[in-house]
């Protein structure tokens, strides 16, 4: 298989591949909702980023801040492919806090991805202030 729309230096497995196939095609992006025009090639790559090493949970890291009283903000883009809104939600259930504040949707920051402010930076910042001025969000 032709590799095709990536920008990674090292080569892509067949599932990435199609991964690439299926979500630019026109059809699927009709039924996903993706208005015409309004965004180009779906594009991946997040297998060559320069780290010294690798964390497989933070669930402990989290669980000591919370303990030591440190205030937590979790939120979640719903176009994540990587790691769905139910996966942050069971995340966040695994860390057993106490909710102040039920989960709901940021409708302006509808369509962000893995990296939230990379695609709703000014969005992302708005929650952001509100949540440190803690105004209702």
């Amino acid at each position: 298989m032709e590799q095709v729309g990536s920008q990674c230096s090292t080569p892509l497995s067949d599932a990435q591949q199609l991964s690439y196939i299926w979500a630019n095609d026109e059809g699927v992006r009709e039924s996903l909702g993706v208005r015409k025009g309004t965004k180009g090639e779906w594009k991946r790559c997040d297998r060559d980023l320069p780290y010294a090493r690798d964390i497989t949970s933070t669930v402990e890291i989290h669980s000591r801040l919370r303990r030591q009283g440190y205030p937590a903000l979790i939120y979640s883009g719903d176009h994540d492919s990587k790691f769905p809104f139910v996966g942050t939600q069971a995340w966040i259930r695994s860390l057993n806090l106490s909710i102040t504040d039920d989960w709901r949707p940021w409708p302006s920051c509808w369509g962000a991805g893995h990296t939230a402010p990379e695609y709703k930076p000014k969005e992302c910042l708005e929650m952001f202030a509100r949540w440190l001025s803690g105004d209702p969000l």
